[in-house]
Parts: C-alpha cells; structure tokens; sequence
C-alpha cells in the first residue's frame, strides 16, 4: 500500500514560484523505484488534468500549458516527487494532486491547494 501526502501548496502572486512535494509514504524502496508518478490538478467543475509525469525508468512528460515553466522530479532516497512551478498565472490556480501507478493499481494524495493571485 502507498499513502502519498502533498505539500507546498498555499497562495502566490502571479509571476512567483512554488515547490510542491509529495512524500511516498508506508512504500518500499523498490516499490517507489517501480512506479510512475504524476502530478494532476483541478479546478471546480472541471475534470482533473495532467500536469506532468514521470514514469519509473523513462522521460519526464508536460501538458502544454506548463511546458517551460514547471518542473517534476523525484528522490528515490528520500521517497518524494516534486512539481517545482515557475512563472505561475492566474489559471494555475487549482487543487494540486499527487498519483502514482505500480502494478496497475492507482494512488491519489489528498491534493494541495495553489491560488494564484493577479
């Protein structure tokens, strides 16, 4: 079982910057090490969107409206995949969510929120 917890979230002007984290907690090294990750978001009536993944052993993916300014990575070590976001607008702002997919079985954090102020 992989209990994913975000952090980071909270409320920013336009132009400014915010990491998100999500920590895998109660996983395994390996288990962590195998499985894609990814970060969603959503806003209120509307379904929930990538924003960008990054599969176990392959290249990190973008939606197009955060190409060139948001960032994902992760720590194998320390468990934990994060969404640096740059340069962030106004309709950045939504609930963010962590997922992760290991032996196709799908994990979802409790999401964080991002307000972007103009």
């Amino acid at each position: 079982q992989m209990q994913l917890v975000e952090s980071g979230g909270g409320l920013v002007q336009a132009g400014g910057s915010l990491r998100l984290s999500c920590l895998a907690s109660r996983s395994i090294l390996s288990t962590f090490w195998s499985s894609a990750f990814g970060w969603y978001r959503q806003t209120p009536g509307k379904e929930r969107e990538l924003v960008a993944e990054i599969p176990a052993g392959g290249t990190t993916k973008y939606a197009d409206f955060v190409k060139g300014r948001f960032t994902i990575s992760k720590d194998n070590n320390k468990k934990t995949i994060y969404l640096q976001m740059n340069s962030l607008k106004p309709e950045d702002t939504a609930v963010y969510y962590c997922h992760a997919k290991y032996s196709n079985r799908d994990f979802w954090g409790q999401g964080t929120p991002v307000t972007v102020a103009s």
